[in-house]
């Protein structure tokens, strides 16, 4: 019977490990294995298993927590990421808003943003606050954005358009568009991380996870597929 959850929690220094059997809670900690992550999850795992005396087929779910993505933004590892976007909308990404971390400071300087403007793409289109189409969408520019970011070797692209979550068909077009010529390229679409009012919000917010979306996901593949291989351990969810 499938009757224990199996949690772990992937830390910068700790990975800790928690096992639910019965209504009882057993934990573990070992140590973090930044280049492999998989391999501290395992040996975390199957040490409180043989602690609890529970075999690994007793696992019917694993639900799993990581810094590893906050880590890579703080520390600017993520992958080479691209953003595309409206027309006219290049910079909005490194502009921001008014609101700053002193008001007061002339000399404040802001982090760089984690697009670099050159990756920084843009396309024809138009969309209103009430999700009217403005301008539609030029596919034979979306086509050429395509061929500059497999040129500067973009390992992910953000897809964020104005006023995209009040109508997302233009976003979900560019998407289909680039997702045939960039095969194996991750897209976020701003209409689906974050389907918000305020562009700098939504698109910053769709950069972040466009950045460390191929680290993690590969983090998430290995894990998974090394649980189930070396220990017989139930698929899980992040």
């Amino acid at each position: 019977m499938l009757s224990c959850k199996l949690a772990v929690d992937i830390g910068g220094t700790f990975t800790d490990v928690v096992l639910e059997r019965d209504g009882r809670m057993h934990g573990t900690k070992v140590p973090t294995t930044p280049r492999a992550p998989q391999e501290g999850f395992l040996k975390g795992a199957l040490r409180l298993l043989d602690e609890a005396g529970v075999p690994p087929a007793e696992i019917g779910s694993i639900i799993h927590g990581t810094t590893l993505a906050t880590n890579a933004l703080i520390e600017r590892t993520g992958a080479i990421t691209a953003l595309v976007t409206t027309e006219g909308f290049r910079d909005s990404l490194e502009i921001g808003y008014e609101a700053r971390f002193d008001q007061y400071d002339i000399q404040l300087q802001k982090p760089e943003p984690l697009v670099p403007r050159r990756l920084r793409q843009t396309v024809v289109e138009r969309v209103g606050a009430d999700g009217g189409v403005i301008t539609p969408l030029d596919e034979a520019s979306v086509a050429a954005v395509a061929t500059r970011l497999i040129a500067d070797g973009v390992e992910s692209v953000a897809i964020g358009f104005l006023h995209a979550y009040a109508n997302p068909l233009h976003e979900q077009r560019a998407a289909e568009i680039l997702a045939n010529l960039l095969p194996g390229i991750p897209l976020s679409l701003s209409s689906e991380v974050c389907p918000e009012i305020r562009e700098y919000e939504r698109i910053s917010t769709t950069v972040a996870n466009a950045y460390v979306r191929p680290k993690w996901r590969a983090t998430w593949q290995r894990s998974n597929t090394t649980s189930r291989a070396r220990a017989s351990l139930a698929p899980y969810s992040s």
